[in-house]
């Protein structure tokens, strides 16, 4: 039974109820039907799901164009840690109503000045002491294998050879390379990488947020939301990392070369620098230079001026764990070390040193992007179901 009334129709009653259409799975659901809460969580569980594949196939075209501009892109990343540590100076002097160029400018400026400072100290010290370093690395780890065979029958013969070795190659390396096209190639392709890496820097302090906001439009409009998420949350993760993993590394230099100095150590400045660098890489830069310094110590004092240089490494390691990384770091980066330690191998094996120092934080911030997107699922997910179970 139907009225009509003019050009519209209601439905009569003993006509069935049409199926509504649920705008938020596309599709449509039954009144009283049970899958009206259901479809939404499958729906945000696929769309978690398929961003998940994307970022992988991100990451993979990511990684085949680093590899095959590496001289653009590679500079177009390593820009970004000083960043992290020049915008506020520059967006300090915009405030000061300094020119955008100009605070750029000034920042970038100031930021080579304190690096050229730090390089012409240090890099001279540790080039002029490395055959040293390495003479007496050997001497500890002989005596180190003398006193495992006299006390406990264990060997560990064959090392401190590779070491003599390795030591041999490199002097042989360079010699060939200095003389080498080879090595004039490496110098203009190091050159020009040193110089895009300066213009991209001066960018990024000039136009930061401008470059953000434009790639941000490059993304679907209805995406552009998670893109500004994920992306201010990886520059929150980058920044945290890298002022907190030189703060971490400058302190552990600190205390441990006042350590070497205080007992009388050999080589301790150079050591020292060794440290400081060594930190920029969590857990394998702190175990391989805190040995170096072991080995040393062991070679000059013997086996009791070791086992303490060994003890205060130990003991500054424990302070940078437990009080400095927590209060530094924070949330920014909660990984474990075994993840830690997973990503600078896979880093180290796809690209040497460089892959090494940008594994961890790379791995950080796509934790982070991870975090976001369950976050996401986790809050929409309750409220479409609710919304989907009322009566129209």
């Amino acid at each position: 039974m139907t009225y009509r009334t003019g050009s519209g129709a209601a439905r009569g009653l003993s006509d069935p109820p049409r199926a509504r259409r649920d705008p938020r799975v596309g599709g449509h659901v039954k009144p009283g039907s049970t899958n009206a809460g259901v479809q939404p969580r499958l729906w945000k569980a696929g769309r978690t799901g398929w961003a998940l594949v994307g970022i992988a196939a991100a990451l993979v075209v990511a990684w085949l164009v680093l590899a095959e501009l590496a001289v653009v892109v590679v500079p177009l990343v390593l820009a970004l840690f000083p960043a992290t540590l020049l915008v506020p100076v520059a967006d300090w002097l915009k405030r000061r109503r300094a020119p955008a160029a100009l605070a750029a400018l000034l920042a970038l400026l100031g930021g080579l000045a304190l690096i050229g400072l730090v390089v012409g100290l240090m890099v001279p010290l540790v080039a002029m002491e490395l055959p040293e370093l390495t003479e007496s690395a050997s001497e500890g780890l002989g005596e180190l294998q003398q006193f495992l065979d006299e006390q406990f029958g264990l060997e560990i013969g064959g090392i401190s050879e590779l070491i003599d070795e390795g030591a041999q190659l490199l002097g042989e390396a360079g010699d060939v390379a200095a003389q080498g096209m080879q090595a004039a190639a490496m110098a203009v392709e190091t050159i020009a990488g040193m110089l895009i890496m300066l213009v991209i820097l001066f960018f990024y302090l000039k136009d930061g947020r401008r470059l953000a906001r434009s790639l941000t439009r490059t993304a679907p409009s209805h995406l552009r939301p998670a893109f500004r998420e994920i992306g201010g949350r990886a520059w929150t993760t980058l920044t945290a990392y890298f002022r907190g993993q030189l703060l971490v590394a400058l302190v552990d230099a600190v205390f441990i070369g006042l350590g070497l100095l205080l007992l009388g150590v050999p080589l301790a400045l150079p050591l020292a620098v060794l440290i400081f660098f060594g930190g920029l890489f969590p857990v394998v830069g702190a175990i391989a230079t805190g040995a170096l310094a072991v080995l040393v110590a062991l070679a000059d004092g013997g086996l009791v001026t070791g086992l303490i240089v060994l003890g205060l490494i130990l003991a500054v390691q424990q302070l940078e764990a437990n009080v400095l990384q927590p209060y530094v770091l924070g949330q920014a980066i909660s990984l474990h070390p075994m993840m830690v330690l997973l990503a600078i191998t896979a880093g180290a094996i796809a690209a040497n040193v460089l892959g090494a120092f940008l594994a961890v934080p790379a791995a950080a911030i796509i934790a982070r992007a991870i975090d976001y997107l369950r976050e996401e699922t986790q809050t929409e997910a309750p409220g479409a179901s609710g919304q989907s179970q009322q009566p129209s």
